[in-house]
């Protein structure tokens, strides 16, 4: 499973339950997305976001989120959920994700993210600050830096 996960730099993981699963025996498609959020929440707690944004009003936000089923999980398993950001530009990154079958030793699904920047008081996108940036880059030790202010 290391294989899968070497790239990742949170790595988490989950079991899945028996109400993760749909008519068709399978899990559901919503309950990776739930595995996505569990895997970024733990990023964001790596990254020691909440004491940056205690001084500020302006927290992350999902901006975009997409899910890619490459193979079938099923009660009983265990998943690990690796998350990594990948880029960055000055008002989002972007993350990547991984979800590895520990019953079937196989990847079972990949997704990505685009996380924002938001100021709720003055109701538009923020930029990143500079601490919670440079966090980020020496964690990953390899960002791409987008110049665009999209």
């Amino acid at each position: 499973m290391n294989e899968f996960l070497k790239d990742f730099t949170v790595v988490v993981d989950l079991n899945i339950e028996w109400g993760d699963m749909d008519a068709l025996q399978h899990v559901n498609n919503i309950a990776y997305f739930k595995y996505f959020q569990v895997a970024r929440i733990a990023y964001f707690e790596k990254i020691n976001s909440d004491s940056v944004f205690e001084e500020t009003p302006i927290p992350l936000i999902l901006a975009s989120t997409q899910c890619k089923f490459i193979y079938p999980l099923t009660f009983p398993d265990i998943v690990s959920v690796g998350v990594r950001v990948n880029a960055m530009a000055d008002q989002y990154f972007t993350m990547k994700y991984a979800v590895v079958s520990h019953r079937h030793q196989r990847l079972a699904a990949i997704g990505d993210a685009k996380v924002v920047m938001f100021d709720y008081v003055n109701n538009k996108k923020a930029s990143i600050p500079n601490e919670i940036r440079k966090t980020i880059i020496d964690l990953e030790k390899s960002v791409d830096e987008i110049v665009d202010k999209d």
